[in-house]
């Protein structure tokens, strides 16, 4: 007689992601689909003792930007070490594809400034055996990785494609070139890109300065990609608006684009420093668009998006000095040693930063708002713990406190600088404020990008411990709601209807997970990219097991080498 099932998961508290009650019970999986929940009384050739543990579905990241790591890397960490099991890429308007042969410095030059990838390692480990944006489909078709990757048509590079130097110059298109990108857009769709994504913000720029190609473009050519969506009668938007404009006419655009694609819409939703009550006000909006019939959702990240500062990373507040540039290439030892020396440091404490990009010396100019992270790392620091309130307290320039810290531990500390979801003094408004709405849904992980600024793809790990097991009742995110969270909301968000439950028929992608135990560590700079380029990586423990198309994955945290993730093509036409 044949084995019904090939793997069961026994006595498990069973998440299932709907929403609902857990349950302890046991789920059993035939091949890439689970095939019973409840009480299974056969056995299985491998069979995982989940009594005690959680059972919930894979988590499902709306917001990456792996467009190039799945081309290189069979791996798609650090997202795939917290529990995530499908990742979204091709967001805020960059990537990969479409791309002409001599166009292709353009498409690694924008990522190497927007998205903080260095130029070498793309270079050296993007192929780039694509032209066409389905071309592109198909070779990312032949990848096997651990976890599943959907992606979406970036305007920047498609608008490159059609105008060639006249898109990366940010000319206005004729309306045969606007025709061309909504037809292209379409085609994508129809061979399977998930959606399409664009960037109106200022802050995306070429590293030497210059702005994005999408970010300058007008109304009629973003609404030609959502025409293009509409066309192909599938797909979804993203978007990152332009903060710089009101937010009324921001949200206009929103509302411009869900009627003219008729298709959901998601943006990036965080709280502004400056507008401390926005937030109140966007989501008023974003409910009575939704009762008018539009999809639109914020996307939200569960803890303050930042940037993080070290010697071994890409920024630090004097990162952009004169006088550090002959150190930032040394090993971090050598460039500790230089900075001991009582002279160098009358120097930078004495200089101003340099820099052609005005996104980058805004990220090294803030001095008073920086903490020191730690490990475990403190993502929710009180403004007495800031570098600011050390500087009051000890009667110091910020700049002073700094440049001890930034040498403690042999030069391996690492600074936080949030920016943005600060209510009153505490860090961590999205958490309080807008994950509480249904018309928004948890992203902006951005793994696979930022990789010496930026390490929030470990945001599920994050939400299980501070916004769910640790938080006190007063603002408190249930259990069943933050497995929904991570799970089936962002999968129904994206048109990924297979997943994101634990149910019969339904993909079985699955987590065990050691709910006491789980526990995240700080990041750590890593030198494990193509080249020998650094990234920032994160661990955690509590992972006991992750799932992918019925192939364990991870055990407590480790690569088992199976590679069941594939490309998952949007619904084709």
């Amino acid at each position: 007689m044949s084995q019904l099932y090939d793997l069961i998961l026994r006595n498990g508290t069973i998440v299932d992601g709907g929403g609902g009650a857990a349950f302890v019970g046991d789920v059993a999986i035939a091949g890439s689909r689970i095939a019973a929940v409840g009480r299974v009384y056969v056995t299985a050739p491998e069979e995982i003792d989940a009594t005690g543990k959680l059972v919930t579905p894979g988590f499902v990241d709306v917001h990456t930007h792996y467009d190039g790591q799945v081309t290189w890397e069979n791996r798609l960490m650090p997202s795939s070490n917290h529990g995530v099991t499908t990742v979204v890429m091709g967001n805020c308007g960059v990537g990969f594809a479409p791309v002409r042969v001599h166009e292709r410095e353009i498409t690694i030059k924008l990522m190497e400034g927007v998205e903080d990838i260095p130029e070498v390692v793309m270079a050296a480990g993007v192929p780039f055996n694509w032209e066409t944006f389905p071309q592109y489909l198909d070779a990312l078709a032949e990848r096997e990785t651990d976890i599943d990757f959907a992606t979406q048509v970036p305007h920047s590079p498609l608008r490159v494609y059609v105008m060639g130097k006249r898109g990366a110059d940010m000319e206005a298109p004729t309306s045969d070139e606007l025709d061309q990108m909504t037809n292209l857009t379409a085609d994508a769709i129809r061979a399977g890109a998930i959606g399409v994504s664009t960037s109106l913000n200022m802050v995306h720029r070429f590293r030497d300065g210059r702005s994005a190609p999408s970010v300058l473009t007008q109304a009629d050519e973003v609404l030609a990609l959502a025409q293009g969506l509409r066309d192909a009668g599938s797909g979804v938007f993203q978007l990152i608006g332009n903060s710089e404009l009101s937010k009324e006419d921001q949200f206009d655009m929103l509302r411009r684009i869900a009627q003219t694609s008729g298709r959901p819409v998601s943006f990036t939703f965080a709280q502004s420093p400056q507008q401390p009550g926005e937030w109140r006000w966007t989501l008023a909006e974003l409910a009575e668009a939704n009762r008018n019939g539009m999809e639109i959702r914020g996307q939200v990240i569960p803890r303050p998006p930042a940037i993080m500062m070290g010697l071994e990373l890409l920024f630090h507040p004097f990162s952009l000095h004169p006088s550090f540039q002959p150190l930032i290439d040394l090993p971090l030892a050598d460039k500790v040693e230089a900075m001991r020396d009582p002279a160098m440091r009358r120097r930078l404490l004495s200089e101003k930063p340099v820099d052609s990009n005005p996104h980058f010396l805004n990220i090294v100019a803030e001095h008073d708002l920086l903490f020191p992270l730690g490990d475990p790392p403190n993502y929710h620091p009180s403004a007495e713990e800031s570098v600011g309130a050390i500087a009051r307290r000890q009667g110091r320039e910020p700049l002073d406190v700094v440049y001890d810290l930034l040498l403690l531990r042999d030069g391996r500390e690492i600074l936080y600088r949030p920016l943005g979801n600060l209510e009153g003094e505490r860090f961590e408004s999205a958490g309080r404020n807008m994950l509480k709405s249904e018309h928004t849904i948890l992203g902006l992980g951005d793994g696979g990008a930022h990789y010496s600024s930026i390490c929030d793809a470990a945001y599920p790990t994050y939400f299980l411990t501070y916004w769910s097991r640790d938080a006190a009742p007063d603002r408190k995110v249930e259990l069943p709601e933050a497995i929904h969270q991570l799970s089936r909301q962002p999968a129904v968000a994206m048109g990924l209807l297979d997943r994101g439950l634990v149910r019969e028929g339904m993909k079985a992608d699955l987590n065990v997970i050691d709910l006491d135990a789980l526990h995240l560590y700080a990041p750590l700079p890593t030198y494990d990219l193509p080249t020998g380029g650094r990234r920032l990586s994160q661990r955690a423990d509590g992972y006991v097991a992750t799932i992918v198309s019925g192939k364990v994955t991870y055990r407590e945290g480790e690569h088992t080498g199976a590679l069941p993730g594939r490309l998952v093509r949007g619904q084709r036409n």
